[in-house]
C-alpha cells in the first residue's frame, strides 16, 4: 500500500456516495464509461493512491464493486471477504482506508443470494455443520440474523438475512472504540450499507 498524497479539494462523503449510484446507475443501463484504464492512469496511480471510498463488499465473483459502481480507477479502496463480514484483519485495512487514505465514504456492500449468509442461516436454523475453517466465517454472521419466522417464505428470509448482515457489519463497524471517538471528535466519515441485487445490477441503499 502506497502513502497517500493531498489532494486539492476532497469530496464530501455524499457526494462520493452520490457518485456511486449515479455509476450504477449507468452500469445497469449498460452505459458504463470505464472498461479500459490509459498508460497515464496508471502510470500517474504508481505513485500514490487517492480513492473517495472504501468498500467492504462479499468476495462474490460476481460483484465487483469497480464494475457495479462505474467507478474510475483508483477511486475505490475495496475490501472484499466472504459474507462481507468485519474482523481484526478487516479493521486493519479499514483503519488504512480511513485513516490513512482518509476516504469519506465507507460503504458495507452486501448482495442477494449470498452464499455465505444461506450458509450461515443454515448453520443457525437448521444446524448445518460446515468444514472449520468455514465455520468460522459464518459465526462471524450468525449473531446478526433474525430468527426464522415459518411463516415467511424462504426466499423472503434470506432476503431479509443479507440485509442484516450487512446491518450487523455496520453496527459492529460503529462499536469499535476507533469509531466511538471518531464519532465524540466530530468526525465526517460517513457510514452507509447497500445491498446489490444480482438479478438488475442495482445497488438499493439502506435506510
Amino acid at each position: 500500500m502506497s502513502p497517500r498524497v493531498a489532494r486539492a479539494v476532497a469530496p464530501t462523503a455524499d457526494q462520493v456516495l452520490a457518485r456511486l449510484i449515479e455509476g450504477n446507475e449507468r452500469f445497469t443501463r449498460g452505459e458504463a464509461r470505464f472498461p479500459t484504464v490509459p498508460q497515464e492512469t496508471l502510470a500517474a496511480a504508481a505513485f500514490s493512491q487517492q480513492p473517495h471510498a472504501t468498500i467492504i463488499g462479499c468476495s462474490d465473483s460476481r460483484v465487483p464493486p469497480e464494475l457495479i459502481f462505474d467507478a474510475p480507477f483508483g477511486e475505490l479502496f475495496v475490501i472484499r471477504v466472504a459474507g462481507n463480514v468485519v474482523s481484526p484483519e478487516i479493521m486493519g485495512s479499514l483503519q488504512y482506508g480511513t485513516l490513512v487514505l482518509q476516504t469519506p465514504l465507507v460503504l458495507v456492500l452486501g448482495h442477494s443470494g449470498c452464499g455465505a449468509v444461506h450458509a450461515a442461516a443454515a448453520m443457525k436454523w437448521d444446524g448445518v455443520s460446515q468444514p472449520l475453517r468455514i465455520s468460522r466465517l459464518l459465526e462471524c454472521i450468525t449473531p446478526g440474523l433474525p430468527e426464522r419466522d415459518p411463516a415467511v417464505s424462504t426466499e423472503a428470509q434470506i432476503n431479509a438475512a443479507v440485509e442484516a448482515n450487512v446491518r450487523w457489519s455496520m453496527n459492529q463497524l460503529l462499536q469499535t472504540p476507533e469509531a466511538q471517538v471518531r464519532l465524540e471528535e466530530g468526525s465526517t466519515v460517513k457510514l452507509a450499507g447497500g445491498v446489490y441485487d444480482l438479478a438488475t445490477g442495482r445497488v438499493q441503499l439502506l435506510a
